[in-house]
């Protein structure tokens, strides 16, 4: 099988926070092509790797490129908020590491039928698990209009959220919106001319939130962040990458809360709110692509490493 062409992002970055040890057990929750993935199990000796992907052709895909690895590898169909079930179903206990990786992969945004991109012509889906019900189009034919505000407000950080949905109405009321590029015309109509001659895509922050609001990638982070680090060992690492700074935030609270999430005064002499320490941050700062690997891979840019240790 031919895979298309993907650079892993902060590849190396990850792979050493990660201290993977040759017998330990490590989740890639987001496998995409298995770009880390092997990094990971190619350092294995008598561990193993659990790589899930919500996306069918990405297991099909990663799997091909995994199989060298053999019985070291078990790759698994499912969202990366169910990891802790997942590994319950697989008998296993505790990890040594896991990673997540939060961005759209490439060949999700460059394979057009999938419809995530503003470039390319295709049926509004944005679908990462291609067995799920909801699509874009029926968010966008189908969300009434303090929706579509809220979520290109929110989940886009658009400020053109209410011309754009009103647009949307509009133009759903005299037929379906059916494709991307027809959404696009739509999300342009609705900008002053000053927006539209921005350097960004004028459509690019409008695509973000349909995409999240399709996939429900917060509420999955969330969940991530809430159940997956009690699956790590004393000294295990976790690893997330996000791309935007809504999903970043919800990693930075989530490993503050299990960090410095004591309620007592800070004069109490002992804690009595029951907090329990269960992370400790590697790095108090994201660790940020380097020059090299943003001229290398553009899509890196706007990437954040965050690095936890179960303590």
């Amino acid at each position: 099988m031919d895979l298309p062409r993907h650079v892993s992002v902060l590849l190396d970055e990850c792979i050493e926070n990660l201290n993977i040890r040759p017998d330990g057990i490590y989740v890639d929750g987001t496998l995409g092509l298995g770009g880390h993935s092997f990094e990971i199990a190619s350092r294995l000796t008598a561990g193993r790797l659990i790589g899930i992907d919500r996306d069918p052709s990405a297991i099909e895909r990663a799997g091909h490129r995994l199989s060298p690895f053999g019985e070291r590898v078990t790759l698994v169909h499912g969202n990366f908020s169910d990891a802790v079930q997942i590994l319950d179903s697989l008998g296993i206990r505790g990890v040594d590491g896991m990673l997540f990786d939060l961005g759209v992969s490439s060949p999700q945004l460059d394979e057009a039928e999938r419809g995530f991109s503003y470039m390319q012509d295709a049926p509004l889906d944005m679908r990462m698990d291609s067995t799920a019900s909801l699509t874009a189009y029926d968010v966008v034919n189908g969300w009434d209009e303090g929706r579509l505000n809220r979520i290109l407000w929110d989940y886009g950080e658009e400020r053109y959220a209410r011309r754009i949905s009103a647009a949307i109405l509009a133009a759903r009321a005299k037929k379906p919106i059916e494709s991307t590029l027809e959404l696009v015309e739509v999300i342009k109509s609705a900008m002053p001319a000053a927006a539209l001659r921005e350097k960004q895509h004028p459509a690019k922050r409008s695509f973000q939130a349909i995409r999240i609001a399709v996939n429900d990638e917060l509420g999955e982070v969330e969940r991530m962040m809430d159940t997956v680090p009690d699956k790590l060992n004393v000294g295990g690492r976790l690893c997330v990458i996000s791309f935007h700074s809504l999903e970043d935030r919800i990693v930075k609270n989530g490993i503050a809360r299990r960090e410095n999430g004591c309620t007592c005064p800070r004069e109490a002499p002992i804690c009595t709110c029951g907090f329990v320490k269960t992370l400790r941050s590697v790095s108090r700062k994201p660790i940020l692509p380097s020059e090299d690997e943003i001229e290398r891979n553009p899509r890196s840019r706007s990437a954040k490493l965050r690095v936890a240790e179960r303590v």
